[in-house]
């Protein structure tokens, strides 16, 4: 019997990884859920799931929270603020962590996971991108483990030799191969991009997401964020990832090997395919999702990406290249200025004006200490706000 902790439990990834759960109730129990600020759907999970433990983001949330839960005759503890949710990772109580806390609010909490030595479901990407080598050493020294869910690592995962160690050549790996939709805009004219509405980028053609997820999809940051992710967790340089547009998202990455074989997983579009991998490594279980039929999906396209209309992803090759808290520049801009984008104070296309000046007139250093890496996020932050209230129309 598995206890699950739920980071960011009313999310598409938290939602999605109780559906799983709910299947297998002789195998996983739930033993802590969190969410910021919707307190609602919280205190309904915790209802069905009975966990041990609650956290939400602020004192006023608990009082919420504590409320509904006490109408129900629910006994679930609740806690709020960074230090709860950091101690949900690491309790005793827990065998598993599901980190979908989105953006750098994930961060301290999934790191507390990696140094009391869980099992981590990854889904909260910026823990690599922002301190990717600080977050592995941890993984390393404490003996965690690291299951990837975003859907194109984890049929990275699902490729590699079981047997893999972060050494691609070790293991004759000649290029990764990460697949993306390419997002709602794909085929749109370039120059009516300036034009585009929040809700046409919240409208994907495969994923239901977040909305902050969603824009991140649309301008490909999200795949450049994977990118970044995928160099930490495969070991793979730079110049071994690769991005291919592949709008189907039935292949959802590959790994090609030098003696000239490509390994692919395929599936249907739906997170708990990889949720259910992850969980039950290195047994499979059932995880509610339609079988694929090649048949219906008939035809798979592939195409090159196209950085004029993705700047986005040209910007996290930049940062990867670049190295030490880079990348914390990158995702700090690009949150402050989808947020932004989302609340109708820039368009769409300032969106990468904004990442591309935080990141080429503020210098970056070395990620030597989780508080040299939020310095720099906090830096980050500060200065796309400061670009985005000079240009607000």
């Amino acid at each position: 019997m598995q206890r699950i902790t739920i980071l960011g439990a009313t999310g598409s990834i938290g939602v999605s990884t109780l559906d799983v759960l709910a299947r297998h109730p002789d195998k996983y129990r739930v033993y802590a859920l969190s969410a910021h600020s919707r307190v609602e759907e919280l205190a309904a999970q915790c209802a069905q799931f009975r966990p041990e433990r609650a956290v939400v983001g602020t004192a006023e949330a608990a009082q919420r929270l504590a409320a509904l839960l006490a109408e129900q005759g629910v006994r679930t503890e609740v806690e709020y603020g960074e230090a709860a949710l950091c101690a949900i990772a690491s309790s005793a109580g827990t065998d598993t962590v599901m980190a979908a806390i989105v953006g750098a609010a994930g961060l301290a909490p999934t790191l507390a996971a990696a140094r009391a030595g869980k099992k981590i479901l990854l889904a909260n990407k910026e823990a690599l991108v922002m301190s990717g080598q600080l977050f592995m050493d941890a993984v390393q020294a404490h003996g965690a483990t690291l299951l990837p869910i975003d859907s194109e690592h984890n049929a990275i995962f699902q490729s590699l030799p079981q047997s893999y160690a972060r050494s691609p050549k070790a293991a004759g790996v000649a290029k990764i191969l990460l697949t993306a939709s390419g997002g709602p805009f794909l085929k749109r004219a370039v120059e009516t991009l300036e034009n585009v509405t929040p809700a046409e980028a919240c409208k994907h053609p495969n994923w239901e997401m977040g909305r902050k997820i969603s824009v991140d999809s649309a301008t490909m940051m999200n795949k450049g964020l994977e990118v970044i992710e995928a160099h930490w967790l495969f070991g793979a340089p730079a110049s071994l990832i690769e991005v291919v547009i592949h709008p189907q998202s039935v292949i959802h990455s590959m790994v090609s090997y030098t003696d000239g074989s490509v390994i692919a997983e395929l599936g249907n579009p739906d997170m708990r395919t990889p949720i259910a991998n992850a969980l039950a490594f290195p047994e499979r279980i059932e995880s509610g999702v339609a079988q694929l039929d090649l048949t219906v999906v008939g035809t798979l396209q592939f195409e090159k990406p196209d950085f004029k209309r993705f700047p986005c992803l040209a910007l996290a090759f930049e940062a990867l290249e670049a190295g030490g808290t880079a990348p914390a520049l990158l995702n700090a801009a690009n949150e402050v200025a989808v947020e932004a984008f989302l609340d109708s104070r820039i368009g769409f296309r300032e969106i990468d004006r904004v990442i591309a000046r935080v990141m080429h007139e503020n210098p970056h250093g070395a990620a030597s200490s989780i508080d040299a890496v939020m310095a720099q996020d906090a830096h980050a932050r500060r200065a796309a706000a400061g670009i985005i209230a000079g240009q607000a129309r």
